[in-house]
């Protein structure tokens, strides 16, 4: 049976139509408005061309991500739990120009509510941890994937998650290895993209290993086509981290603490 949790979900929709509006604000939208994108050359590497490719992008929030594949050739769809977030994402696309359809919608409510299949399902960075049931997450990956689909994620590793973020140095604070029920975090901290910004509604998050992510995919009936490990990380997410020289807006450990994975990608194809 799958497991939601309807007081999480509930809160975390409110948590994410607060960010939207911060956010709206903080991200970097200004390559889009410039006629370019915001993805990373790994992505776009890992996952190629997408010219005339139809593309659902799970877990979209306010869509810089989804218009950016709009702009390298997609045919976007986008799917967030947030109104607000699916409000700012159609404002992007009307300041853009760029063509997008954005589905408000829990991943797991959405078969109800769509029904196509896509050449391509991608998911990225900070969307895991939002998850109660991720089995049922992967089913529905490939509940929407034509045969020979692809599924792509990026994501933070969770090996990283271990850390206590508060300290300067690599203190484990936290426990690797999943557990049903999410821990929940209170409001009243910085938020990751606009440091002055502190963030008034709490979050409920949930924790998966590495394993519990690829034998989701595998057991959904993808076929795994890679699973790499990469040293750096979109954001701040420790205060020892210094800037990647070789990607902007990227960070990584300093020196000789640069030796652990800080996120990963995953390819799979539906059969």
């Amino acid at each position: 049976m799958m497991k939601r949790y309807p007081d999480a979900e509930s809160g975390n929709k409110d948590h994410w139509d607060e960010l939207a509006e911060v956010h709206m604000r903080s991200y970097n939208t200004a390559p889009l408005a410039e006629g370019g994108h915001v993805l990373d050359p790994i992505q776009m590497a890992e996952l190629g061309d997408v010219t005339n490719k139809s593309l659902l992008h799970l877990q979209c929030h306010i869509g810089t991500d989804t218009l950016s594949w709009a702009r390298l050739g997609a045919e976007v769809t986008g799917v967030d739990l947030s109104p607000v977030s699916v409000r700012k994402a159609r404002e992007l696309a009307a300041l853009t120009g760029l063509r997008g359809r954005f589905i408000e919608s829990s991943i797991y409510d959405l078969p109800e509510v769509l029904d196509e299949k896509f050449d391509i399902v991608y998911t990225s960075i900070g969307v895991l941890c939002w998850l109660s049931d991720l089995s049922e997450w992967a089913r529905i990956v490939r509940r929407f994937l034509k045969p020979d689909g692809i599924f792509y994620i990026m994501e933070s590793h969770p090996f990283l998650n271990v850390f206590d973020d508060e300290t300067d140095g690599l203190s484990v604070m936290y426990p690797y290895f999943h557990s049903d029920d999410p821990r929940a975090w209170p409001g009243d901290y910085p938020d990751y993209s606009d440091g002055d910004y502190l963030v008034r509604n709490g979050s409920w998050e949930w924790t998966w290993s590495i394993a519990d992510i690829v034998c989701a995919v595998a057991d959904a009936g993808l076929k795994l086509n890679f699973f790499h490990e990469h040293n750096s990380i979109p954001w701040k997410a420790l205060p020892c981290m210094v800037q990647d020289p070789s990607k902007r807006g990227w960070y990584r450990l300093p020196g000789d603490r640069d030796i652990l994975p800080l996120t990963f990608s995953l390819r799979a194809t539906a059969p």
